[in-house]
């Protein structure tokens, strides 16, 4: 099984340089219409464009920028220095949500908001 999350951006270029930066990769695919990273063996992050997704949806959703700026879900990454993945995020035009810190779950964990509004959590063992 290979496991895909894909966010819908407003500007393909733009997020693809963002996540390029922030994750330290180099896209597997970055075609009109898709980019896609390599998370880890079997796991993707995608970014479509708004209007391409639109057009599939159709009518049956809202148009997905009618939700931007909306928390409704966060990508969580475990990683090796957290905050570094944070820094480059604040470089790169992210947003501070809040600080790396030991959070009640046993993470230590800090959130940012990536150029599209998605909540971005970066956490490691505390």
């Amino acid at each position: 099984m290979q496991t895909q999350f894909i966010l819908y951006v407003a500007n393909q270029e733009k997020s693809t340089l963002f996540y390029a930066n922030l994750l330290n990769l180099q896209p597997v695919l970055h075609v009109p219409g898709m980019t896609e990273f390599l998370l880890a063996e079997h796991t993707k992050l995608g970014l479509m464009p708004e209007n391409g997704i639109a057009k599939i949806l159709g009518a049956a959703t809202p148009h997905p920028n009618s939700g931007n700026g909306i928390p409704r879900c966060e990508l969580y990454l475990k990683v090796k220095e957290a905050q570094q993945y944070i820094n480059r995020g604040l470089e790169t035009g992210a947003v501070l949500i809040s600080p790396l810190q030991n959070r009640d779950w046993g993470d230590k964990a800090g959130y940012i908001i990536d150029v599209d509004g998605h909540v971005l959590a970066f956490a490691e063992a505390s």
